[in-house]
């Protein structure tokens, strides 16, 4: 299998960036679009690499109805859309009142696409998943949030959910940004797709600071003898300086591409 990384916070060489995260993911013979990012740069980037997303893709995923995964897809229309259902739910910042969700009503994007709404897994094709909403079973992770809903009540951002793609027997577990934390996230790929190694976890980590969560992840990373660690977008660079203490981190960037 194949992911080319179409948006990312980091610019790779004479591709755009922003703020943002889009990957394509080109297994068992489909094209498919995991994010849209912020904008269009996921089809400025996806052109320079030579995929026509309009035409190459039929099924677009959403991890959650975060803006900087969603906003993208006002530019796409004619498509499968998989996400959970409480993706359209109105959603702000706690510190600032600021609206950090999607900016579509679920009526627009019906208007647009094939809308497949569901909070169980979905088989998208024989070796990729789509996980639906994670148990968020230990101790450490999704313990707090930063965001609200518009009568003040904590969102923890229950529609946060990853892929789990299965190559060469092992496990290729693809994040937008693990609100539902990346460690349930692995637990429940290893139960959905019955495959217990994980050889590579790679997206948004939500992971901001040298706290216990972050320890706990590198912990539970290193005993599930994980090959390939890459955390980006909305993981910061000093947790990516921890994490290199103990793995061989690459930085994502835009225009990358990675072969498992």
């Amino acid at each position: 299998m194949k992911i080319s990384i179409l948006s990312e916070n980091v610019a790779g060489e004479n591709f755009e960036y922003e703020h943002g995260l889009s990957y394509l993911i080109e297994i068992d013979g489909e094209k498919i679009l995991f994010d849209s990012g912020a904008s269009d740069i996921f089809l400025k980037n996806a052109e320079l690499l030579g995929v026509d997303i309009h035409k190459d893709v039929q099924t677009v995923v959403l991890s959650h109805g975060h803006w900087d995964h969603s906003g993208g897809l006002k530019h796409l229309k004619n498509k499968k859309l998989i996400t959970h259902p409480d993706s359209f739910k109105k959603r702000l910042r706690k510190n600032d009142n600021s609206f950090i969700g999607n900016g579509f009503s679920k009526e627009q994007i019906q208007n647009n696409f094939k809308l497949q709404e569901t909070s169980t897994p979905v088989q998208i094709t024989k070796n990729l998943f789509f996980l639906g909403q994670i148990p968020r079973l230990n101790d450490f992770e999704s313990q707090n949030t930063p965001f609200k809903f518009e009568d003040n009540s904590d969102d923890f951002v229950n529609d946060d959910s990853a892929l789990a793609a299965i190559s060469n027997n092992k496990l290729v577990i693809i994040t937008g940004c693990s609100h539902s934390g990346i460690c349930n996230i692995c637990e429940y790929a290893k139960k959905v797709s019955g495959i217990s190694e994980i050889e590579t976890v790679i997206g948004g980590f939500h992971l901001r600071a040298k706290n216990r969560q972050t320890f706990e992840t590198i912990n539970y990373l290193k005993k599930n003898e994980v090959s390939n660690v890459l955390p980006s977008h909305c993981t910061s660079f000093s947790v990516i300086d921890l994490f290199r203490e103990t793995f061989e981190i690459r930085q994502v960037k835009t225009g990358m591409t990675f072969q498992f």
